[in-house]
């Protein structure tokens, strides 16, 4: 066993973990509504979510009325 070698592994790890801390407390702060139109791939998305509940919805009524 190489202690030396375990520390600096350890060390090593240790700066990768607070790296990736900051990167999410980051991302927290900046988590604000955004301003302007959303990308059109993400409307694009939403429509889709949306439409699909609709017909499960619809199914599921149907169904309900047919028993």
């Amino acid at each position: 066993m190489d202690v030396t070698r375990i520390l600096a592994e350890l060390r090593q790890e240790r700066e990768q973990i607070e790296e990736a801390i900051i990167s999410l407390e980051r991302l927290a702060r900046g988590r604000g509504r955004r301003r302007g139109r959303p990308p059109a791939w993400m409307t694009e998305a939403r429509k889709r979510v949306k439409e699909a509940a609709a017909s499960r919805k619809s199914a599921a009524s149907s169904k309900s009325a047919s028993s």
